[in-house]
This record gives C-alpha cells, structure tokens and sequence, in this order.
C-alpha cells in the first residue's frame, strides 16, 4: 500500500498552528505578519545597529563578562555586537558563520558597527558549528547558540515558502538544531553558560531541543534569569516555558518571535 504523503502547504500550516495555540493563533497570525519591534542599538558601538529587541534579550541573557565567548552561528551579526560589548576588558570573542555569503555581512557589521579596539578581539571563523568539538572541547566560558529554525514570521510572509511548507521541515531542523547544541555543550567549559536561541514558535524546535540535553547530559542545569529591565526591552512579556522564555509579537508589541533558554554546565 502506498504511503500517505502528509498535508503541505498553507492549510497545513494553519493547521498545525492552530493546533499548538488554539484560540490565540488568529491573534498570533496578525501579529506576525505585521512589522517586527526593532531598537536601533547603540551601546558600545560606533553607530545605531537596528534588529528585533527579541533578538537583544536572547543575547543579553548570556551572564556578562566572557573571556572566551563563542557565537556559534553569529550571522547577520546583531547579537554578535551585543555580545562584543559585554566582554571582559581583556575577553574575546569568535564569531562563526558557516555560510560564506552570510560570513560576508557578518565582517562588514562587525567592521563597521564596532569601535576599532573592540573588533580587534573578535575573530570570524567559517567552520560547521555542529563539528566544532572535533576541534576544541572545555574552553569556552560563553557561548551563543542561535540556531537555523522554522522562522514562522518569514514563511507567513513567503507565498512560496508557506506553499511549500510541511512539518518534514520542522523535523529536518530539529535534527540540525540538536546537532548543534549537542556539540556546542561539549564546547562549553565547567561553570560556563550557554544560550540557545530561536526565531521559531514550534515547541519541538525549543523547549523539545533543549529537554534532549536535560535528558543526555546530567551536568545541565536550566537558568531562567530576570526580565530585563533594560529600557528598549520595557514593553517585553517574557512568557516562561519549561525550560526558556518566549517574546511573542502578540504580547510584546511586535518584538520576536524569540525563544531562549539559558543553561549553565556543573562541575
């Protein structure tokens, strides 16, 4: 007997939205197709950056002060200068993007948004985040995950990425996103903390990603740090998860979507 293709596509789409948010997905829906909530961020750097305040909470959940901070799959570059401006004073960062064209932009940001003495600690590398411990293991002090996922606020705004939409993608990208985490925990050192970000709303790229590592690896521990109370981030409802926070565009005034959750390692 033949193999049922599964639905793809926009009503499957609806379909398994509506199933995850009920009767808050037609709000959910309007908010993401409306302009995201971006500040123009200026703190230690040479002029305003502007990127979704989502995306600054994630990066500003990573506990300050790194010496060997590592942004794993740092393009466009946005929560790289967020993180370059929280460093020691004798902290450095990398930056990796394994794109080449993305890796482009990303050095143009980092050149010119950030003062001369600052860029001069960050290094930009091209490796394949997930193959990373193949290299080095226990050495980085911080580190930044914000990994490729279902980016729903993209697709709804793509006819043809929402035609094309299926939850094969979903899974695809789980498969990925573990991959990542699962090689970057390797990275991180004793007492390091680690934050995994995505753009997603599925449950399965979040909290189902980083409750493989709570299950793998018994050095985890799960963090939910403060909301922040900086002033650009004031109109943010963070909504905990069991293991992250959200910033939905629906409570937040446009601001995400933008889950994040922030680990520590044991000793």
């Amino acid at each position: 007997m033949a193999r049922k293709k599964a639905p793809t596509g926009r009503d499957a789409f609806e379909l398994y939205y509506s199933d995850i948010f009920g009767s808050r997905w037609p709000s959910l829906r309007q908010a993401l197709l409306g302009d995201p909530r971006q500040t123009g961020w200026a703190e230690h750097l040479v002029e305003p950056y502007y990127l979704d305040t989502g995306s600054v909470a994630a990066a500003r959940a990573l506990p300050p002060g790194g010496k060997n901070v590592l942004d794993l799959c740092a393009a466009p570059g946005g929560k790289t200068l967020v993180l370059a401006g929280s460093l020691d004073a004798d902290g450095e960062l990398t930056a990796n993007e394994y794109s080449r064209e993305r890796r482009a932009r990303l050095a143009t940001v980092v050149e010119r948004y950030l003062p001369p003495e600052t860029a001069a600690r960050v290094r930009i590398t091209g490796y394949d985040g997930s193959r990373w411990s193949r290299f080095e293991t226990l050495c980085r002090d911080r580190i930044l995950l914000d990994v490729p996922c279902s980016s729903e606020r993209h697709v709804l705004a793509s006819e043809q990425h929402l035609a094309a939409w299926s939850p094969a993608r979903i899974r695809n990208l789980v498969f990925r996103q573990w991959a990542l985490l699962s090689g970057a925990w390797l990275v991180l050192a004793p007492d390091g903390y680690l934050v995994y970000a995505t753009c997603a709303l599925s449950p399965e790229e979040n909290d189902g990603v980083v409750r493989k590592l709570v299950k793998k690896y018994p050095d985890v521990s799960i963090i939910f740090p403060e909301a922040d109370s900086h002033p650009d981030l004031a109109h943010h409802v963070p909504e905990k998860t069991d293991f992250g926070t959200m910033i939905m565009p629906d409570s937040s005034s446009g601001s995400g979507p933008l889950y994040f959750a922030l680990v520590k390692k044991n000793r």
